[in-house]
């Protein structure tokens, strides 16, 4: 008779558990705003079922690994990357149909932040009489779902600035020419970036001076998993103007997708006569997209306010700088255009309340491509999760535009200290990825 053997129990809970892990990234550029799981079913040491979730409403990761294993499931072991979910969502309960398999153990990567789910799903599993064993390969499991698991602990999705400089740290020369600084393997590499975000961020001063796409440009084919119904999921673009200077005739305003301008709110910037001094709103106000056109349409539409109509006579007893905001508006909003009314900040525009309001919009991962002044203002604020910064082999001179604009470091203790967490050579060009420090 064969005596057990935990130690070689445990290296095939991990092998399996590497697999179902594995299996959720494929569903790193299609599930949003869902997290990316994936799920193996084991009987006798032999896979008999696996599956990962493709997209939003699809079927979840346990499902499809039960569909494909069939009758073996009964009696057999699960491996999940999330804890399986225990509420009606857009799909029937995943606990549910583990119990109604027969699965007779069930481990997991990690829990549900949900707190639909939040280790319900694990008490449910147990109370139908499944063995249950959770922490498996857990900093893996996580990593694939940052912006998931961050807006639902904390309200904020996960933030990731992308710079491209020269060695000597420079964006732009003095002229303001800016490309291309990095080679075309690098630019290329930026696509899965923005492929894997739910929105990218930029400010109108970058808009103005380069007239960026934002958009993804790569082929369902060049996606892992990418694309089943023939398309490229296109991440919400978000504009920081508080002015509302973004030009109707911007190219990313006719580009497949949606964008989303924000501003600040007039009444509470002082723009209205008999509001002088700023005044705090308690919530964003966000006029209407079009109709939805496609998978950017978040699943419950946000409240906005209603526009009022420039044609009305009380519009001629406006401040010239509300009217303005208003016309500006308006044309904006002609173009498909969300206009999202935010209250000021030091500085300007308040940043955090528009990430926990792209947050509330299920948006998961922000990609900021942006000037030396929004990405310096989101790190100031610690509101930056991880920086990718492409580093090209020629130097642009001192006098070359910077990579942040830092106010207030002036002793060497003030400095903002970054850990390294991978460095790799993208073409001719380093690409370096790094995390706030502490």
């Amino acid at each position: 008779m064969t005596s057990p053997d935990p130690a070689g129990d445990r290296i095939a809970d991990r092998h399996f558990m590497a697999r179902a892990i594995h299996l959720a990234s494929q569903g790193l550029y299609t599930t949003d705003p869902n997290p990316r799981v994936g799920c193996v079913i084991v009987k006798a040491g032999v896979v008999v079922g696996e599956g990962w979730h493709r997209r939003a409403g699809s079927p979840h990761a346990e499902p499809l690994a039960l569909a494909a294993a069939g009758d073996a499931a009964r009696g057999a072991t699960a491996y999940v990357s999330l804890e399986p979910c225990c509420h009606h969502g857009r799909t029937p309960p995943c606990t549910e149909a583990l119990l109604a398999a027969g699965v007779a153990r069930v481990v997991v990567a990690m829990t549900d932040p949900n707190p639909l789910v939040a280790g319900s799903g694990l008490d449910r599993l147990r109370a139908g009489g499944v063995a249950v064993a959770q922490g498996l390969l857990e900093e893996e499991a996580r990593r694939l779902n940052p912006g998931f698991i961050k807006r639902m602990e904390r309200g904020l999705p996960h933030v990731r600035v992308k710079l491209a400089a020269s060695l000597d740290g420079r964006t732009a020369m003095a002229s303001g020419e800016s490309q291309w600084i990095t080679s075309a393997a690098a630019r290329r590499d930026v696509q899965f970036l923005r492929a894997r975000s739910s929105a990218i961020l930029t400010g109108v001063g970058t808009l103005l001076a380069d007239d960026p796409s934002l958009n993804v440009r790569l082929r369902p084919a060049d996606l892992p998993g990418g694309g089943p119904d023939g398309t490229v999921r296109q991440p919400l673009r978000v504009v920081v103007d508080s002015h509302l200077r973004t030009p109707p005739t911007a190219r990313l305003l006719s580009l497949p997708g949606q964008t989303l301008i924000a501003c600040l709110d007039p009444e509470a910037d002082g723009l209205r006569p008999g509001n002088p001094e700023p005044l705090p709103t308690t919530e964003p106000h966000l006029t209407p997209f079009p109709a939805p056109s496609g998978d950017q349409a978040p699943d419950r539409a946000p409240a906005h306010a209603q526009e009022p109509d420039l044609d009305d006579d009380s519009h001629t007893r406006l401040d010239p700088k509300h009217a303005a905001h208003l016309a500006a508006a308006t044309h904006l909003e002609a173009t498909g255009a969300g206009i999202l009314r935010l209250p000021p900040g030091p500085g300007g525009l308040d940043l955090e309340t528009l990430l926990r309001y792209l947050a509330r919009m299920e948006i998961n991962e922000v990609l900021i491509e942006a000037g030396a002044t929004l990405a310096g203002s989101a790190l100031q604020a610690g509101l930056v999760d991880e920086l990718v910064l492409y580093l090209a082999p020629h130097l642009m001179g001192d006098a070359g535009r910077g990579l942040f604009h830092l106010p207030g470091l002036e002793r060497m203790n003030d400095r903002l200290a970054l850990e390294i967490q991978d460095l790799r050579q993208i073409g001719p060009d380093l690409r370096l990825t790094a995390v706030p420090w502490g």
